[in-house]
């Protein structure tokens, strides 16, 4: 253990004792001259219980110290009055660009993951990230994307053609393996089903793709088909193809069965299959007006045409203007469920904090700016409906696990301890909120005083630093090389 969880506010006694604990750990400060210093602040270790005004010393890319005793640097931060925490983890994010990067880092994030829909062309995926990027980022093998494909779907993005609606043949299955597969290979960091979005894809072919996910060591993570019957599939499949199983947006597929659907998550992780699951912490989703997901949109009613946005404009919609831009194609804000629904799946043990962000333009949602900070802000502070520590769980250490059986490289981030990667964020407790809005989601996120990338600061006195480009592609490596790495805490205890 690295050290007793420790109350906000502890007296010199408790530092003191701190200060020996992390002795023993391997943590003892030293007359050495760290690169960063971060001084003062309340460090938070979600993995550890670690609670405590500490400081952080930084060589390179890794934590080196962390130390109730003075540590000196040859710059330093000061983190009084401030959260030290490990950097925001999203394992749900479609904003991969400058623009999403720019607004994610700003709202505390230092790894950004597209899996739920991914790419079938990992290498391209990768390299067209490769000049430097504001955050770490990683990308999944795509079961929407290598669909498109094979069914050989019109579309750019969400399939409208084949690809949603073709049953496919044990033979088209067979191309949609061997390019996942492919994809598996290059270092996929996990498997994105969209199931939803491809109605006609067989028990047998989520099978088969689940079937692939276990023999990679991959988690898959869902798009469910609506409803409890949506889940129990999935978990049902999973189970048979011995697959770990995330489920992204519980809020969006179980709506007003919330508690249903974390209580059938709970039911089956006590059984001991690997589920887990994520929201965001919105009321409102958003997607593709054109999608196979409301293809039965002329039976509605017309009361639920008034729950659209059209994302670029604003415009409320009517059934004629829905219509319309289903035939023009775009994005939408659905507002689709209500604060209780919201509030509960936020506050639930079993789930982390994803945004499933999205914006292009300046348009899109506010959640790709503002989920964490939200979350923080909102839930924490205003609401008192989370600990600070239960919170930052979700949005570090837990989505770290979630990815670390495949991806070693993720079994360093998520912590504030020595041998971590000195991914953090710093922020102030009592000012940390979201801005953003469905009309303005590109505005930043307060409160987030300084994110450190690699070691490095991307945000300064809450100012983004043009320049600072640390972030790198996170990759799986050789599928026969996925083992063995230790934790950070490992680490520590073999010193």
């Amino acid at each position: 253990m690295l050290a007793q969880r420790i109350p906000w506010g502890a007296g010199r006694f408790c530092r003191a004792f701190i200060a020996a604990v992390c002795v023993m750990a391997g943590h003892a400060a030293t007359a050495a001259v760290y690169e960063l210093v971060i001084q003062g602040g309340r460090v938070i270790d979600p993995e550890t219980g670690l609670d405590a005004v500490m400081n952080v010393g930084i060589n390179g890319s890794s934590i080196q110290a962390v130390s109730a005793e003075h540590l000196d640097g040859q710059s330093v931060i000061d983190a009084d009055g401030l959260v030290i925490a490990p950097g925001f983890i999203d394992l749900h994010v479609h904003s991969q660009t400058e623009e999403g990067y720019r607004l994610m880092v700003q709202d505390g994030v230092t790894s950004a993951f597209e899996i739920e829909v991914g790419t079938a062309d990992v290498d391209e995926w990768y390299a067209q990230r490769s000049g430097g990027q504001y955050l770490n980022h990683g990308v999944g093998a795509g079961h929407i994307k290598a669909r498109m494909i094979v069914m050989d779907d019109p579309a750019e993005s969400l399939p409208t053609g084949p690809g949603a609606w073709e049953a496919a043949t044990q033979a088209e299955i067979d191309e949609m393996i061997s390019l996942l597969s492919e994809a598996l290979e290059r270092g996929a960091v996990a498997v994105g089903m969209g199931l939803e979005y491809t109605p006609a894809a067989s028990d047998r072919e989520v099978l088969q793709v689940m079937e692939l996910a276990a023999l990679h060591n991959a988690s898959v993570h869902v798009h469910l088909d609506a409803g409890l019957e949506g889940l129990d599939r999935a978990i049902a499949l999973a189970a048979r193809a011995g697959a770990s199983l995330h489920v992204v947006h519980v809020t969006s597929a179980a709506k007003s069965l919330i508690n249903q659907y974390l209580a059938r998550i709970e039911s089956a992780r006590d059984a001991g299959l690997d589920v887990t699951t994520e929201t965001y912490p919105y009321g409102a989703g958003m997607t593709r007006i054109e999608s196979a997901k409301f293809s039965n949109w002329e039976s509605w009613p017309d009361e639920e045409f008034g729950k659209f946005q059209w994302a670029e404009t604003g415009e409320w919609l009517t059934r004629e203007s829905f219509g319309a831009r289903r035939s023009e194609g775009g994005i939408i804000i659905h507002h689709a469920r209500t604060e209780s629904m919201t509030r509960t799946a936020v506050t639930h043990p079993l789930t982390m904090i994803a945004s499933d962000g999205f914006i292009e333009s300046g348009t899109g949602h506010p959640r790709v700016s503002g989920s964490f900070s939200r979350v923080l802000g909102r839930y924490v502070r205003e609401e008192g409906r989370l600990t600070l520590p239960a919170a930052l769980a979700k949005m570090t250490i837990e989505p770290a696990r979630r990815l670390e059986a495949r991806v070693p490289a993720m079994r360093m981030k998520g912590r504030v301890q020595v041998g971590a990667d000195a991914d953090l964020t710093i922020f102030d407790p009592q000012a940390v909120i979201d801005r953003s809005t469905y009309d303005e989601p590109a505005r930043t996120s307060a409160g987030i005083e300084y994110v450190i990338v690699g070691g490095r600061p991307v945000i300064r006195k809450g100012k983004l630093i043009e320049d600072a480009r640390f972030g790198k592609g996170i990759r799986a490596p050789a599928p026969d090389a996925t083992v063995g790495s230790p934790t950070p805490l490992e680490l520590t205890q073999r010193n």
